[in-house]
C-alpha cells in the first residue's frame, strides 16, 4: 500500500514531475485535436470523454509512465471516476506508486480587475470526501492574471487559499494555481505582486497547514526561491502556459526546485494515428526532456 506519508514524501522530496492530464470542458475538444482527431469523429459529449479517456489510459499504462520520473498525475473528476481495465484510475496510478491529484475548480469567471477568478465550486466537500475514498492525495484549482492590478491579484490569492483552507479540512492537499498569462505586458511585476501576497497568505495558514504552488515559470530566474524553501509549502511546480516544450524546459531548469507540472508541453507530439513504438517513443522523449529539466 502507498500511504499518504510516502506520498507526502514523494511529493515533497522526490526526483521528477507531476503529469496534468486534467483537460476538461472546453479544453477538451482541443486537447483531442492535438491528438489527431477533431470534432467530425466524436456525435456528442459522451463519446468525446470516451476519447479522451482512452488517450489518458494509453499515456498512464505506457511502459514510460513509471514512477522513477512521474511523481504524480492530476487528474480531470472524469478520469477519477472512470476505469483502467476493472481497476479505478487512482487506484491504478497507486499501484504504480504515481500520486493521483483531482482537478476541483468549475472554470473561471470573466476578466475583473485585470484578473479571471475561479467560478464557484459547488458540492465541494462531497466531491473531496468522494476523491478520498477513491485514494486521491490532492486536489487543483486555476485561476489566471492578466494585468497587474493589485486588487486583483489580492483577489485571486486570497481565493485560492480560502478554497486551500477548504480542501485541507477534508484531509486532502492543494494545489494552488494561480496562473499569470506568459503574454502579460507586466509579467514580471505581477510576479513580484503576486509572491508578496502568497507570502501573506502563507503567514495567515494554521501552523501545521501544507500546500502545493503551481506558478508560471518567472522572467526572473529562480525569483520564486523563498516559496520552494517556505515551510508550508510541500513543493513548488510550474507550468508550462502555452511555452513549447523546449522554451518550458530551458526556463524550468534555471528554477532550482521548482518542478514540472506540464500537460500541453509533455502531451504535444501524442497522435492517435501512431504506432505503439511511435507512441511510447514520443512519450519517452517528452517525458525524459522534462525530467531532466526537473531534476538540473
Amino acid at each position: 500500500m502507498y500511504t499518504f506519508q510516502e506520498q507526502l514524501e514523494s511529493i515533497r522530496d522526490g526526483k521528477g514531475f507531476i503529469a496534468a492530464l486534467d483537460q476538461s470542458g472546453g479544453s477538451t475538444p482541443k486537447a483531442l485535436l492535438g491528438y489527431g482527431i477533431d470534432e467530425n469523429q466524436y456525435k456528442d459529449e459522451t463519446e468525446m470523454y470516451q476519447l479522451i479517456h482512452d488517450m489518458r489510459t494509453r499515456v498512464i499504462t505506457n511502459e514510460n509512465f513509471t514512477n522513477d520520473k512521474i511523481l504524480g498525475v492530476i487528474l480531470f473528476e472524469k478520469t477519477m471516476k472512470g476505469l483502467i481495465g476493472e481497476q479505478p484510475v487512482p487506484s491504478y496510478l497507486l499501484d504504480k506508486h504515481i500520486v493521483p491529484f483531482l482537478k476541483v475548480d468549475k472554470g473561471l469567471e470573466d476578466l475583473e480587475h485585470g484578473v479571471k477568478l475561479m467560478k464557484p465550486i459547488p458540492n465541494l466537500e462531497s466531491r473531496l470526501l468522494e476523491a478520498k475514498k477513491l485514494g486521491v492525495f490532492g486536489t487543483k484549482m486555476r485561476s489566471v492574471i492578466y494585468e497587474n492590478d493589485t486588487t486583483g491579484i489580492s483577489d485571486i490569492v486570497k481565493q485560492q487559499f480560502a478554497f486551500g483552507l477548504d480542501i485541507l479540512a477534508c484531509g486532502l492537499i492543494p494545489i494552488l494555481e494561480p496562473e499569470v498569462d506568459i503574454h502579460a505586458k507586466s509579467k514580471t511585476e505581477i510576479e513580484a505582486v503576486l509572491k508578496k501576497n502568497i507570502l501573506k497568505e502563507l503567514d495567515n495558514l494554521p501552523k501545521d497547514a501544507m500546500i502545493i504552488l503551481k506558478l508560471t515559470l518567472p522572467t526572473v530566474s529562480n525569483f520564486y526561491q523563498d516559496l520552494v524553501n517556505h515551510s508550508k509549502v510541500v513543493r513548488v511546480f510550474a507550468l508550462s502556459g502555452g511555452y513549447d516544450i523546449e522554451t518550458a524546459n530551458t526556463l524550468l531548469a534555471k528554477n532550482k526546485g521548482v518542478i514540472a507540472s506540464f500537460s500541453r508541453a509533455l502531451l504535444n507530439d501524442l497522435k492517435i494515428q501512431q504506432s505503439e513504438e511511435e507512441f511510447s517513443s514520443a512519450l519517452n522523449s517528452a517525458i525524459s526532456s522534462i525530467y531532466e529539466a526537473s531534476i538540473t
